[in-house]
């Protein structure tokens, strides 16, 4: 397997540098970009594995780069920004990226996040993952070589790399209650301390991608404890 490509857009020549050649020394190809059209041409360049994104960036911000970005890709997205609030981290997270890394960062942190998103996505899994290839579910279809999901009408519904794993820990569990720090561990979602609510915004948007005309998404919400996946599955 060839190493995985990574777009850094980041308009600090120093940083740019610092963090390109960290990414190198980890075994990543690394296409540096300092704004949004700069970036662009990165990605006609070949394919992309992960963007590393500035949050403030002259001409287009990350964040408008990100929802262009997920208009016409599910590529993992990582922001790195100097607003490392829990405010900022949710917004973040709400767009689609996939983790929120602020500044000032280290590089084994930098390193163990961008292994953990690319993990997620598929590039770094290990063997002894489940073996099935479907599970249906309330009239959906999940199949997971292809990391895809169908709603019950047939349609395919868009999942970022994140939401995917989510949705995995929910039928690995069905009708049982997930303790909000399991889950966590699960989905491998966890961007900072215990207060961070990266998991929840994560259940708030894969509930909205499940939900469709006169009913709920299945996924509930048991208070003090954590979630549930609240239908039976059947894995093929």
């Amino acid at each position: 397997m060839s190493a995985p490509s990574i777009i850094l857009v980041e308009d600090d020549p120093a940083l740019r540098t610092l963090t390109s050649r960290a990414l190198q020394e980890n075994g990543y190809l690394v296409r540096p970009a300092s704004s949004a059209p700069e970036m662009w041409i990165a990605f006609e360049a070949g394919p992309v594995d992960m963007v590393l994104l500035d949050i403030m960036l002259p001409g287009t911000n990350g964040i408008d780069l990100c929802r262009q970005i997920r208009k016409q890709s599910d590529v993992p997205i990582i922001f790195i920004s100097a607003k490392g609030s829990e405010a900022d981290r949710v917004v973040g997270l709400e767009i689609g990226a996939d983790d929120y890394l602020a500044k000032p960062f280290g590089t084994r942190e930098l390193i163990a996040r961008v292994r953990a998103v690319l993990r997620r996505g598929g590039m770094e899994r290990q063997e002894g993952e489940s073996r099935d290839k479907e599970a249906h579910f309330d009239g959906w279809v999940v199949n997971f070589p292809r990391r895809e999901i169908r709603s019950p009408t047939g349609a395919l519904v868009e999942l970022t790399g994140a939401e995917f794993d989510l949705l995995a820990s929910f039928l690995g569990q069905p009708q049982r209650v997930i303790a909000r720090e399991r889950l966590i561990e699960l989905s491998r979602t966890r961007l900072g301390d215990s207060s961070d609510r990266s998991v929840d915004v994560l259940v708030s948007r894969l509930r909205r991608k499940l939900s469709v005309p006169g009913k709920t998404a299945p996924i509930i919400t048991v208070r003090g404890i954590g979630y549930m996946l609240n239908v039976e599955v059947s894995r093929s």
